[in-house]
C-alpha cells in the first residue's frame, strides 16, 4: 500500500494553467486533492465546480475557512500574482506561485521586500523536474562531463530556459552579462493552444538569440515564437563540460587520456509496438544505471504532467516540514531577472549586466 501522504492544495485562479493542477487531482486522487478554487465571479465558480467537482470561493479567506490545505497555488495573471501571494503570506499560508512571481524587476524587488523573509513562498518552476531534464541534471551532477561550462537551449522561453541553464551550470546569484537580438522570418504556424488552425500560410515569426555570460560559464538561449506548440521547430539541449558533451540524449566523454566514449540516455517507455504493459514512462538509464525513475508509474502521464505532479508532491512535503524547499522564491526571482535582461537587450540592442539583488542573500 502506498504510504505517501496525500497533498492537499487550494487554488487561486481558474485559467488554462490552473487546470493542469485540477487535472492531476482528478487523475491521481490518492496523491492529490484540491480543497477549493478561488474565482472572480460566482458564474465562473459554478463552471469550475461543475467541471472539476471542487468547491469554489470568491476570496482566499473563504477558501482557507472551508478547509486548510497544505499550501495554496497562485495561478493568476502576472500583475495579480504578487498581491495574491502577499495576502496568503499575511495569513501565514505556504504558497506555490506560478511563474514568474512578478511581472518585472520592480515587482520582483517589491515582492521580495514584502515576503522574501517569510520563507513561505515557493514557485512552480517544473522544468528541471521533467524526466529528460532530470536525467541530464543527474549526469551533470555526477561529473560525467567534468565541470559544466556552457548550456545551449532551444526549447522553452525566458525564465523557464534560464532555470534550465542556471540549474545545469550550477550558477547562483552573481552578475551576468546578457547580449540578445531578435530576428524575424516566415514560418508556418499551424498549431496553438486553441488547436490546429487549418492554415499553413507562413507568418512573420520572431526568433530571439541571447548569450548569458556568467563569468567563466555561459548560456546560449534560442527561442522562436510559439516554439512550444509549433511542430516545425524541434527542441535541442547541449551541455558542454571540461571532459565531454551532452547533446539531447547523447553523451561523449573521456574515460582516460586517449579514450573518448559515446553513450546514450535510454527511456524505458512501455505501451509502444507490441508492448502490453500500458503507455507509461518507467525510467531513464545511462550505461546500465537508472538515473531517473518516474515517481508516478502507472499514471500514463506526459512528461510535463509528471514534472508538475512532482513539484506538487515536493511542495506538499515542504509545507508539512517533511522535505526541502522545491524551488524557492529567490531562485525564481533570479530566473526572471535574467529573462527581463534578455528582453531589455533585445529592445535596446545593447548588452545588459544584471546586478546582485536582495534575494541573493
Amino acid at each position: 500500500m502506498d504510504s505517501t501522504p496525500q497533498t492537499r492544495f487550494g487554488l487561486i485562479g481558474s485559467g488554462w494553467r490552473g487546470e493542469f493542477f485540477l487535472r492531476l487531482a482528478r487523475s491521481l486522487p490518492e496523491r492529490f486533492r484540491a480543497t477549493g478554487v478561488v474565482t472572480r465571479t460566482e458564474a465562473r465558480g459554478a463552471e469550475v465546480s461543475a467541471k472539476w467537482g471542487v468547491p469554489s470561493f470568491r476570496t482566499a479567506a473563504e477558501l482557507l475557512a472551508h478547509e486548510r490545505p497544505d499550501f495554496v497555488i497562485v495561478s493568476v495573471p502576472w500583475p495579480v500574482t504578487p498581491d495574491a501571494t502577499r495576502e496568503l503570506v499575511a495569513a501565514g499560508v505556504p504558497v506555490l506561485a506560478e511563474t514568474p512571481p512578478a511581472p518585472d524587476l520592480a515587482g520582483l524587488r517589491a515582492l521580495w521586500s514584502d515576503v522574501g523573509g517569510s520563507g513561505l513562498v515557493q514557485v512552480a518552476e517544473q522544468y528541471l523536474l521533467m524526466p529528460g531534464h532530470a536525467a541530464r541534471l543527474a549526469l551533470v551532477r555526477a561529473g560525467v562531463l567534468g565541470e559544466p561550462t556552457s548550456v545551449q537551449i532551444s526549447s522553452t522561453h525566458l525564465y523557464h530556459a534560464v532555470s534550465l541553464i542556471r540549474g545545469l551550470l550550477g550558477v547562483g546569484y552573481d552578475a551576468a552579462e546578457v547580449n540578445a537580438r531578435a530576428f524575424v522570418a516566415p514560418l508556418a504556424n499551424p498549431l496553438s493552444p486553441a488547436g490546429w488552425s487549418g492554415d499553413d500560410t507562413p507568418q512573420q515569426m520572431s526568433t530571439t538569440l541571447a548569450t548569458i555570460d556568467f563569468g567563466g560559464r555561459m548560456g546560449l538561449y534560442d527561442f522562436t515564437d510559439n516554439q512550444w506548440w509549433n511542430p516545425l521547430r524541434g527542441r535541442r539541449l547541449v551541455v558542454r563540460g571540461s571532459r565531454g558533451e551532452l547533446v539531447d540524449d547523447s553523451v561523449v566523454r573521456l574515460v582516460d587520456p586517449t579514450t573518448p566514449v559515446e553513450s546514450s540516455l535510454i527511456r524505458r517507455q512501455t505501451g509502444l509496438d507490441l508492448n502490453l504493459e500500458g503507455l507509461d514512462l518507467k525510467h531513464i538509464s545511462f550505461d546500465g544505471e537508472v538515473v531517473y525513475r518516474n515517481p508516478f508509474v502507472g499514471s500514463g502521464m506526459s512528461d510535463d504532467d509528471i514534472a508538475v505532479a512532482d513539484i506538487l508532491v515536493r511542495a506538499g512535503a515542504w509545507a508539512r516540514d517533511e522535505g526541502p524547499a522545491p524551488y524557492p522564491l529567490a531562485e525564481a526571482c533570479q530566473d526572471h531577472l535574467i529573462s527581463v535582461a534578455i528582453e531589455e537587450s533585445v529592445r535596446t540592442g545593447a548588452p545588459v549586466v544584471t546586478t546582485r539583488q536582495a534575494w541573493a542573500g
